[in-house]
């Protein structure tokens, strides 16, 4: 990207956004690549900032035909019924993304994600994942990591009025801005895979009960060979069954997951549209930061509820990592 400047069409596009963050930065934005995998409601908010915000490319990869739940909280779905038959749905987003703005290349991969091999991934800087399932998550992770380059990696999942991003930008330099004083910063990300197994003991004891609450979900569907939001209140008893296990393998009090937020995510697989905008919101903000070199990343879990209306970060790491 170094030495590429912005054409003068790209220059006028994003003016107003050049006198916020600066014609570097939009400049890093309009060359960078990014992956997106699971066209849900959160990921489609995403795709829309961030092709708003002129990203130089954008590809989509979910092969699912339409259903009843997508056309409920996925916006970039024709009102016209007859427009979608016969494509998947990243190919109906990938339309509707391209009215958004032509400056940025929308297309579409298919195939199983985890049959792509690194030279897939080799040609991004950014990857998101969306309602993957957690084998899905741990493998496209570690397959970013291995990479000559650095790629940031994210999932999210949304889950009624509850949302989770993860996010891990292995060695990460950035420069932060504190008045007139600009300090030059380094963090170090844990893998998804270190992340969760960091001991619950050994977390603070005002960790996010969601953090708590998703991993058991996570596990559950993995245990049962459910996809992803293949949840319904028929399975309470057993999901409470299996946190009980958990938590008395983790030493963890039962009440840092209680049974309600349980049952919420339980009954509330669907997504809850106006928390996918806020979550949507989030994600590309902490994606523009991390391709642009500026302002404060997250590190490197955030969750929301709309129940009390908190946004909140927890950095989940090994206070002793290895190496």
């Amino acid at each position: 990207m170094v030495g590429e400047e912005l054409t003068e069409q790209e220059t006028a596009l994003y003016d107003r956004q050049i006198r916020v963050w600066g014609a570097d930065a939009q400049r890093r934005l309009s060359k960078s690549h990014i992956l997106v995998y699971g066209m849900k409601g959160t990921i489609t908010e995403f795709c829309k900032n961030i092709v708003l915000a002129g990203v130089g490319s954008l590809t989509l990869v979910d092969d699912r035909a339409v259903t009843e739940e997508a056309l409920s909280a996925n916006f970039l779905m024709p009102p016209d019924e007859n427009v979608c038959s016969g494509k998947t749905l990243a190919e109906l987003c990938r339309d509707s993304l391209n009215e958004f703005n032509p400056m940025v290349r929308v297309s579409v991969e298919k195939g199983d994600l985890t049959s792509f091999g690194a030279e897939f991934f080799d040609k991004f800087d950014v990857v998101v994942l969306s309602f993957c399932s957690l084998a899905t998550k741990k493998l496209i992770n570690e397959r970013c990591r291995k990479l000559s380059k650095r790629v940031s990696f994210y999932t999210v999942d949304c889950r009624d009025c509850c949302g989770e991003i993860f996010v891990d930008l292995q060695k990460y330099n950035y420069a932060m801005k504190r008045q007139d004083e600009t300090t030059e910063c380094e963090l170090q990300y844990p893998s998804f895979q270190e992340a969760i197994s960091v001991p619950w003991r050994s977390l603070p004891r005002k960790v996010s009960k969601l953090y708590f609450a998703m991993r058991v979900i996570e596990r559950f569907e993995e245990a049962e060979g459910r996809k992803p939001g293949e949840i319904c209140i028929e399975d309470l008893p057993a999901v409470l069954k299996l946190k009980k296990e958990i938590c008395e393998a983790q030493s963890l009090n039962e009440s840092h997951i209680p049974n309600a937020l349980l049952e919420r995510l339980v009954m509330g697989a669907r997504e809850f549209p106006p928390v996918c905008a806020i979550i949507g919101g989030i994600l590309g903000q902490e994606v523009i930061k991390a391709i642009s070199g500026k302002g404060d990343p997250l590190k490197n879990f955030f969750f929301f509820d709309s129940m009390d209306g908190k946004g909140i970060i927890e950095d989940i790491s090994d206070p002793n990592p290895k190496g």
